[in-house]
């Protein structure tokens, strides 16, 4: 028995609290921000194709990616208009057969521990996709539900520029990149504000865990 979440939320509105949560409730996670380092770090999959696309400045000496001259030229102000979906068509396929890689790794592993354990607990998979309402199209999964973590953009600015190291027009730039508030709202049938209490904000969390896995005993 398996229910299938998806995850997403603004940069810095709070969506890894959300997920971290998730995952103490038992939840299998899939960070395709993870699966994105992983296909551009050293040696990754992704790295041959992208000094393709945008030169071999893209690459540093040692072979790995240089992330401060990607960032600024695919989400910088002076990036070209094409530079996002150029970097987007080399990731995403890689970061969805690496996503059906982990979700069938997770399914497995739980198929397993039922057995030892002579029960049948569902799982709850939940695929942590910050950019899921660019993408909902062209992914090949299909959600049972689908949760956004939002904040203000203030809020986002001010962490991005206390935890990150931003300046305010990068932190900018990043939200401008991403879709807005209300076209994640516009996917999702359920708003986590993570400017609430933590405390609320978890009690909210644990609720839909515990809905999920209701729905999931109920159908099966």
């Amino acid at each position: 028995m398996m229910i299938r979440i998806g995850l997403t939320g603004g940069i810095a509105a709070g969506k890894s609290t959300v997920a971290a949560r998730l995952r103490e409730l038992g939840a299998a996670h899939i960070d395709y921000d993870a699966i994105a380092h992983r296909i551009t770090a050293h040696g990754g999959a992704a790295l041959p194709a992208i000094a393709r696309a945008f030169g071999p400045e893209a690459l540093n000496a040692d072979g790995s990616l240089n992330r401060a001259w990607m960032a600024e030229h695919v989400f910088g102000a002076g990036a070209a208009p094409d530079a996002r979906e150029r970097l987007d068509a080399i990731e995403h396929p890689l970061i969805y057969d690496e996503a059906r890689w982990d979700e069938a790794n997770a399914v497995a592993g739980a198929e397993r521990n039922a057995e030892e354990a002579d029960k049948g607990r569902p799982l709850v998979v939940v695929h942590d996709v910050p950019l899921l309402a660019e993408v909902m199209e062209t992914l090949p999964f299909d959600f049972d539900h689908v949760v956004t973590v939002e904040a203000p953009e203030d809020v986002r600015v001010a962490r991005m520029e206390g935890s990150r190291g931003m300046t305010r027009q990068e932190a900018l730039d990043r939200i401008r990149h991403q879709s807005s508030r209300e076209e994640r709202e516009e996917i999702a049938d359920e708003v986590i504000d993570s400017t609430q209490p933590l405390e609320q904000m978890f009690a909210q969390v644990d609720r839909l865990y515990a809905s999920w896995i209701n729905e999931c005993v109920r159908e099966a």
